[in-house]
């Protein structure tokens, strides 16, 4: 049966003045959001329809679209998680997950030098999530939208490194952009991100 359900563009406050990130930044990041949606659109529907009989691992139209499909996917996901993260924060730490954060990697400090090497590393994303079968909060480098993605766990937190994302207003001076990243972070959309995966954790120790 068909898959009928359509995704919609999410709207998020991108005219919106912040620290060190522009609104021309903001605007054509936005952009690129609502093209992953669209994408993933134009793909069920063509997933509808597409020969699977023919389908291999060297090439067919339909591993190419379910390769892109991921692609896509993951990029419209991936900004509906970012966009709350840098919009109407004031970069203050606060929550559960800052205590969480200190447990887990020694110190709120050494946590961010970490995640800030690993932004530094990254060719697409830096992710702060909970793995669930050990309740513990890993930083997670991730090259492609569809690559470097671990199984069972849930991002809290995440940082979008491609050059998209800050050659407008820094070029290649991408360290100074992260600097702005933290200035803006809204801790209260983080803490919810880790509440909803504490919840998540505990269900999964209970079934696994």
């Amino acid at each position: 049966m068909p898959f009928e359900h359509k995704f919609e563009v999410k709207k998020f406050p991108i005219e919106k003045e912040i620290k060190g990130i522009s609104v021309k930044t903001n605007q054509e990041h936005y952009k690129l959001y609502q093209g992953y949606v669209n994408k993933w659109n134009e793909i069920i529907e063509k997933l509808k329809t597409v020969d699977r009989s023919k389908a291999a691992a060297t090439y067919s139209e339909f591993g190419e679209l379910k390769r892109q499909e991921t692609f896509n996917a993951n990029g419209r996901l991936l900004h509906e998680l970012f966009f709350p993260t840098i919009l109407d924060g004031d970069g203050n730490p606060k929550g559960e997950i800052v205590k969480k954060i200190e447990e887990d990697f020694g110190s709120f400090e050494k946590w961010k030098e970490d995640f800030i090497a690993t932004a530094m590393a990254a060719r697409g994303w830096a992710v702060l999530a909970l793995e669930l079968s050990s309740n513990k909060l890993f930083n997670f480098l991730v090259d492609l939208q569809n690559i470097g993605h671990v199984v069972d766990t849930i991002p809290i937190l995440v940082l979008d490194v491609f050059e998209h994302a800050y050659f407008i207003d820094y070029g290649t001076n991408r360290r100074a952009y992260i600097d702005a990243f933290f200035q803006n972070i809204n801790w209260d959309f983080v803490e919810k991100r880790y509440q909803f995966a504490k919840k998540v954790a505990e269900l999964y120790r209970q079934y696994f």
